[in-house]
């Protein structure tokens, strides 16, 4: 299997090469040249096996310079029982009664985020494709963060040899929790860097760091390749359709579905990664009727599955799901370039628009292929609190303020539609990581004013009888690391002061 540019550009890659280089040369983002099936008969097989052997299955049908033994292997080192406790991806019932809606805890990592299930594996693939490619070149890894990434690529990457990792958060856009899992990262290879600025801004500074050939050229004389963590790198996303599989495997496994049944997923997303890897695993043979987009105030996702104008020109706001508040979804011109037929010309046309004019709507054709298997709505911060409080008290369940902005969606969405469909809810970290918003749903609003952190991890492991995550414990009294602050527009001389060692 190759991989294409959806913009058009250089084609013909190699896995490894495409999972090296992150982006496109021209700028847009790697897939590959076709889609692998799985059989019926296949599922089937796959619902009998562990979850590091589902995940090197799916991943040997798009990595295929990779032999499967070695993707086996690194998916049993990234999955490890003293990585993930208790599993990586446990779907839990809801409702034993009505056997209906299931949650895929996507939380139980390092780093307390359902970005691990693909942060811990990719270290080793990327490794894998520097030697593959026969480069010597030291790897960069670059990554712009809304909260969880910059932490699992920071712990995925930590002293791994011939690494660096260079993250940038928003100042005031992450939860305090988020920031002081950045902030007090230990490795020597690991960088931490607060932007002035939201996360768009340092995404947006991200990309351009990988469209300028001045940087390139500096870095390449001195033996460095920059390469991703974000989902725009195919290996960051590949891993991510796994779980969407091992999901319907384990309910096919417990004897939940018929074969062939169709499920719905809720997923809440702001970069449109995550719920992006569902709709791959659609198009791979998975039986799925409906993927529930679910949004927070920051809603141009929504609005765009609605009426198909993407329009990025809107105030930006900062809510109680701050991992979700993006208005720039990265990963959507993906899907793009698959809704218009794989042509690249209308993904050009649009991009461009977007970066002109802040905006672009999609052709008519586009928007019914899109509106076949997306719905699309949002919530406030009102809405999520609301949620988590209704949540906690109908099913004993506490659900972190993303996860909780699904739910909302999707009562609305099953009120209107009547859509009786089995349903996976997708809970994308753990309650622990926004303990504030959390407490405030279950005990008030305010309670959590004039509380340290301490004191409301206390409160919500007696209310909830949920562990406190042993990543938290560790964090208790770890130094700051990095306390460097910069203008948005400096990222770039902030590179070569990291990389380069240049003068400040």
């Amino acid at each position: 299997m190759k991989y294409i540019s959806t913009r058009g550009g250089e084609a013909g890659f190699e896995s490894s090469l495409a999972i090296l280089q992150g982006i496109a040369p021209d700028g847009g983002l790697l897939v590959p040249d076709e889609l692998p099936q799985v059989s019926e008969s296949e599922l089937r097989a796959l619902s009998r096996r562990s979850y590091p052997e589902r995940v090197a299955d799916i991943l040997a049908r798009f990595l295929t310079d990779y032999r499967p033994d070695e993707l086996l292997d690194y998916a049993r080192q990234a999955y490890a029982e003293d990585r993930f406790d208790p599993s990586p991806a446990p779907v839990v019932g809801l409702n034993k009664y009505l056997n209906r809606e299931f949650v895929l805890e996507l939380w139980h990592g390092p780093t307390g985020a359902f970005k691990d299930m693909a942060l811990q594996i990719l270290p080793h693939l990327l490794t894998a494709a520097v030697r593959k490619t026969g480069s010597r070149d030291r790897v960069a890894i670059l990554a712009a963060t809304s909260g969880d990434t910059g932490k699992a690529a920071l712990e995925g990457f930590r002293d791994i040899p011939g690494t660096d990792v260079v993250v940038f958060y928003p100042e005031k856009g992450v939860s305090d929790a988020q920031r002081r899992q950045m902030t007090t990262q230990e490795g020597a290879n690991c960088h931490v860097v607060a932007v002035e600025g939201n996360f768009d801004d340092a995404q947006a500074g991200v990309k351009a760091i990988f469209q300028d050939p001045e940087l390139s050229g500096e870095l390449a004389a001195a033996g460095i390749r920059l390469s991703s963590a974000n989902s725009i790198n195919w290996g960051r996303l590949a891993p991510q359709v796994a779980y969407y599989f091992s999901a319907y495997c384990d309910l096919l496994a417990a004897n939940v579905l018929e074969p062939g049944e169709r499920i719905n997923f809720v997923v809440p997303t702001g970069n449109f990664g995550n719920i992006l890897a569902a709709w791959y695993a659609l198009r791979m043979g998975l039986p799925i009727r409906r993927l529930i987009c679910a949004s927070n105030r920051n809603k141009v996702l929504s609005d765009f599955i609605r009426n198909g104008t993407y329009d990025r020109r809107r105030e930006f706001f900062r809510t109680l799901s701050p991992s979700m508040d993006i208005l720039v979804s990265s990963n959507l011109e993906r899907l793009l370039f698959e809704l218009a037929g794989r042509d690249p010309a209308p993904v050009r046309n649009w991009m461009a628009d977007l970066r002109d004019k802040g905006q672009y709507t999609i052709d008519a054709q586009s928007l019914r292929r899109l509106q076949e298997v997306f719905v699309g709505g949002f919530a406030d911060d009102q809405g999520t609190t609301k949620s988590i409080r209704e949540l906690y008290d109908r099913l004993d369940h506490v659900f972190d303020p993303h996860t909780a902005v699904g739910f909302n969606v999707y009562e609305r969405y099953a009120a209107r539609s009547g859509d009786a469909a089995r349903t996976v809810f997708v809970a994308t970290a753990s309650p622990y990581k926004f303990c504030p918003a959390v407490c405030d749903a279950l005990y008030g609003n305010g309670f959590s004013r004039g509380r340290g952190e301490p004191a409301l991890v206390e409160a919500l492991a007696r209310e909830s009888g949920l562990p406190a995550p042993s990543w938290l414990q560790d964090m208790a009294g770890k130094p700051v690391l990095h306390d460097r602050k910069i203008d948005r527009n400096r990222m770039k001389d902030e590179v070569r002061r990291i990389l380069l060692k240049s003068e400040d």
